[in-house]
């Protein structure tokens, strides 16, 4: 079938992919077995397996490499909508702490909405229902040396008096010093290894970003608005992003090619922040 040339798995993957598009292949069947693709396609079977896990990783497949052929998988459900962070969130991370192993990474205005939303997986914890050996959560926010492009006094800063920024700071530490504390918690209650760590960012995050065990990555936009707030007896007036309102829009690996380049390229963008430009950050 293909003119004395061997194809790639790439190749065979997608022709494969095309059937399954088409319907010549639905979910719950079988597919014949390697050693029947490989003759079909002329290849070895090495080939074929490659063509076969790059279809299990864009979730097409499953059973690959149990002894059996693979069947189509059931089509991925559909996502929500997006939701509000202070609804979508706090169920995406619980159902991260169904692992026996979580990492979750962030990068955040201030902790506030990650804080908040991990006392539903804590609690699942201290109920029995969820029972991870490990939890890893490393968070990125803004550092307290940087002019802040949100939030800012609607008039402006006047020198070093930014009450504005004093409030922001005073808020990003208290909820980061909470989210570590219930989460070290975990260690002298259930004996599960938990690392919390921080660094520092030299600039503001225009977007939220949370991700989940890299196989997920939720990520929301910061809208500001203008509005006022008393602080230390103060009326302070400012542009300001309300995070907890951010819609949250969802990309999981197993949901194919597109969502799971973003969580991979997003995993990456966070992991080469953390390595390079950011600092320590003292919750102080």
């Amino acid at each position: 079938m293909n003119g004395g040339r061997r194809l790639s798995p790439q190749e065979i993957a997608d022709i494969l992919r095309e059937r399954i598009r088409a319907g010549e292949l639905r979910a719950g069947d079988r597919l014949p077995t390697q050693a029947e693709l490989a003759e079909e396609f002329g290849v070895e079977r090495g080939t074929v397996r490659q063509a076969l896990r790059a279809l299990q990783e864009d979730g097409l497949l499953t059973n690959v490499s149990k002894g059996s052929p693979p069947r189509i998988a059931e089509p991925a459900p559909a996502r929500e909508e997006p939701q509000p962070t202070m609804v979508g969130l706090a169920p995406r991370l619980t159902e991260a702490f169904s692992s026996a192993h979580v990492r979750i990474d962030a990068v955040c205005l201030t902790a506030e909405s990650l804080m908040l939303a991990l006392s539903e997986p804590v609690r699942h914890i201290h109920e029995g229902r969820l029972r991870p050996e490990s939890v890893e959560v490393r968070v990125l926010l803004p550092s307290r040396k940087i002019s802040l492009a949100f939030p800012v006094p609607v008039e402006g800063r006047d020198g070093d008096d930014d009450p504005v920024h004093e409030r922001w700071l005073a808020q990003r530490n208290a909820q980061a010093r909470v989210l570590q504390h219930n989460l070290l918690a975990l260690r002298a209650t259930h004996g599960t290894d938990v690392h919390v760590s921080f660094r520092a960012l030299p600039f503001t995050p225009p977007v939220k970003l949370y991700l989940l065990n890299g196989a997920e990555a939720l990520i929301g936009y910061y809208m500001l608005t203008r509005r006022e707030e008393e602080w230390e007896s103060r009326t302070l007036e400012m542009y300001d992003a309300l995070g907890s309102r951010s819609l949250l829009f969802s990309f999981v690996k197993q949901a194919g090619q597109r969502d799971r380049a973003f969580v991979e390229e997003s995993q990456k963008w966070f992991d080469a922040l953390w390595g390079t430009i950011t600092t320590d950050l003292t919750l102080s």
